[in-house]
């Protein structure tokens, strides 16, 4: 039973559990298996997946979808992790990124900082790093984009 609420310039829905809604990641890896098991991974966590094969791929769900967060490998054909992070920040799209790859693009980086994901994993890695790493990212997506506002460079 459900109890009204004491206040009575309340409404009655206040009283009511209030559901957390399902934040949406994007999964962007060329390797099927690695990819389901990162999928498999987060929506056993309640977490609302979308999977996409290559860079290009994910480009084209990020412009009809909106999602929370994008898990990308680099090395992929068509449109690599570096080129897609790219493709974000050009546009300002303000969505946060974790690099999930075998071999971090670090050179890329030091050139170019304004292309730094929020988060990297360097594979292998359990599947309780991924979901620390998550949730640490979406915990502070909100003040991400402000930092990396800083770094992009003034002629985007």
């Amino acid at each position: 039973m459900i109890k009204p609420c004491p206040v009575k310039c309340c409404p009655a829905s206040h009283s009511l559990p209030k559901k957390k809604p399902q934040r949406r990641i994007l999964v962007v890896d060329d390797d099927p298996d690695t990819r389901q098991l990162s999928v498999d991974v987060l929506v056993s966590s309640n977490f609302d997946v979308h999977a996409s094969v290559d860079g290009a791929d994910a480009w084209e769900a990020l412009r009809v979808k909106h999602f929370d967060l994008v898990i990308t490998d680099n090395k992929m054909p068509r449109m690599t992790g570096i080129e897609l992070i790219e493709k974000l920040r050009y546009t300002r799209l303000p969505l946060p990124v974790i690099m999930a790859t075998r071999q971090l693009p670090t050179l890329e980086f030091e050139r170019k900082p304004w292309l730094l994901p929020d988060a990297t994993l360097q594979r292998p890695f359990s599947n309780d790093v991924l979901l620390v790493t998550v949730k640490k990212v979406l915990r502070t997506d909100d003040t991400n984009w402000n930092h990396m506002e800083m770094l992009l460079p003034k002629y985007l």
